[in-house]
């Protein structure tokens, strides 16, 4: 933290405003260190907290927008390129549009809280074509509320983040190689268990290829579309009598599957 400090003094609100475009714009670059020290900064009285909280707005405005008006150009294919480098691809997609879904355009009031919907959450606001100012107002207020909350953090508690630096100079080395360990132990499990659920479900997959030839011999297997209603909204084109089901009503809508032939689930 000693060293980080120094570096937000020397280069000041440019650096953080930089910093935190980076990272809305999607590089693993995390800014909320950044933030805690400023703000810590501004209880030490050397840099001023207003301009703290303006800088790191900016910088979330400033990559919103973009990611917004990219995702109104080219749709789910924005999405899914933002989810190819989560830690949980098959699952990231789905789960950043059921939240938008339930929550409509205020989970970009509390998107920058949870990782992985920090950026894809805009891009899906231009996807489903949210009006720009209400995008703008909604997308302002939340990076109002993650840039004041962790530079205020970092006000208020400025003295005990300094005796952290000094502890943490203490242990050395030491305590990057901990921290490193920890972050490759998860991702290596993250990793084995999404690998081992592919390997379970590879022996039922159907190729299109396949599915396209039972349906030219006159074969009629029972076709589930499990695309979200976000997805079919911005392309509703489907397979010859797929039913659209989203994988939560399965069970509800169960009596609509006939079970006297094949089933084939697909989904983007």
């Amino acid at each position: 933290m000693g060293e980080t400090l120094q570096f937000v003094v020397q280069y000041g609100y440019a650096l953080l405003f930089a910093w935190v475009l980076a990272e809305q714009g999607g590089l693993p670059i995390p800014a909320t260190p950044l933030l805690l020290a400023a703000g810590a900064l501004a209880g030490q009285g050397r840099m001023h907290l207003a301009l703290v909280i303006l800088a790191g707005t900016a910088g979330c405005l400033g990559a919103d927008i973009f990611w917004y008006s990219f995702g109104k150009r080219r749709g789910a294919v924005v999405l899914n390129l933002l989810c190819r480098i989560a830690l949980e691809p098959d699952s990231c997609v789905r789960r950043t549009e059921t939240r938008f879904s339930n929550w409509g355009e205020r989970t970009l009031l509390i998107c920058k809280f949870i990782p992985g919907l920090n950026t894809a959450a805009p891009a899906l606001a231009g996807m489903v074509n949210l009006p720009y100012g209400r995008f703008l107002l909604f997308d302002l207020i939340g990076g109002l509320l993650w840039t004041t909350g962790y530079s205020l953090l970092g006000f208020l508690f400025s003295k005990q983040l300094d005796r952290i630096a000094r502890d943490a100079h203490l242990l050395g080395g030491w305590l990057l190689v901990l921290f490193l360990t920890g972050v490759v132990a998860y991702v290596i499990r993250r990793w084995y268990e999404r690998e081992r659920f592919i390997k379970q479900v590879k022996g039922d997959r159907i190729t299109p290829d396949e599915l396209k030839h039972q349906l030219e011999s006159g074969e009629r297997p029972v076709i589930i579309d499990l695309r979200h209603p976000l997805d079919v909204l911005t392309d509703p084109r489907t397979l010859p009598g797929a039913l659209q089901i989203a994988p939560e009503d399965l069970q509800s809508r169960r009596s609509e599957i006939t079970r006297d032939g094949e089933i084939v689930l697909f989904c983007t």
